[in-house]
């Protein structure tokens, strides 16, 4: 937390972190235009920032994009928000966001957090039905893992299959992806989406999410990133909420055990 209120104290890092705001992903260049400060300056900065948690960066062919990483804000409201009337300060949170919304530009979500725990371990996390259902709603996914082949994904007594379902990439405790899940009826009707709502979700293009997974010392640093959206997504918008609730999730069964399954060979 420290490190987080540091960053923040210097107007020129809440400056990139307002343009990264309004436009998330982008380069040191593009960041350097819009400031009036030095690129090694600037560069300094966006370590800092980065080593605070409050940016996170990926790599697009020789491109390094910088992205806003909303953990660090999450875990301070899930510190202090908690302590307090939590229903009416996420009211007034949620107002305040729907009233300074502004159109993504760039439409994709990435999202970084440390997880003490081990590259394996987080490995099986995500991988294995008796851990997913524990921190991601219920869900569950069943799937060899190997590249093509398909990913099922069981909520309850729901069954959301599609040979479109697919691994693209799988290598064990560094990085995995998949395609995103169909929207199927099935699913509408377990997450309770109206009929509309379900018909302009389902017309979109299908997504991919990538997991990227980092050792650094007694923590593993893992990124998110949800690519393949339109502009005006209304599959990103949504996604954009779940992820930070699912990845908190994911987060306190590693680090707490609470209602940790047995460990699995």
């Amino acid at each position: 937390m420290d490190e987080v209120f540091k960053a923040l104290a210097d107007p020129s890092r809440r400056a990139l972190l307002d343009s990264l705001n309004a436009r998330s992903g982008q380069t040191l260049r593009e960041l350097c235009a819009g400031l009036s400060m030095a690129r090694q300056s600037v560069s300094k900065h966006l370590a800092v920032l980065e080593a605070a948690n409050l940016i996170t960066t990926a790599w697009r062919g020789r491109e390094k994009l910088h992205y806003l990483n909303a953990e660090p804000i999450n875990a301070i409201a899930e510190r202090w928000i908690n302590r307090y009337h939590r229903e009416r300060v996420q009211a007034l949170a949620h107002l305040k966001s729907a009233l300074e919304a502004q159109p993504m530009t760039n439409p994709e979500f990435v999202y970084t957090t440390y997880i003490k725990t081990t590259p394996e371990r987080l490995w099986q996390a995500l991988t294995e039905p008796a851990f997913t259902s524990h921190y991601w709603m219920g869900v569950s996914f069943e799937s060899d893992w190997k590249p093509g082949s398909t990913i099922t994904w069981r909520q309850g007594d729901r069954v959301i299959a599609d040979p479109d379902q697919v691994i693209l990439e799988s290598d064990p405790y560094r990085r995995l992806s998949f395609t995103w899940h169909s929207m199927t009826r099935e699913w509408a009707e377990a997450n309770g989406i109206s009929q509309d709502d379900h018909a302009r979700w389902a017309a979109e293009p299908r997504s991919k999410v990538t997991f990227d997974i980092e050792p650094i010392g007694e923590r593993v640093k893992l990124t998110v990133i949800h690519t393949g959206f339109d502009p005006g997504s209304k599959v990103l918008e949504s996604i954009s909420d779940g992820w930070p609730i699912v990845l908190s999730g994911l987060k306190t069964l590693l680090e707490s055990g609470e209602s940790l399954p047995t460990a699995v060979a």
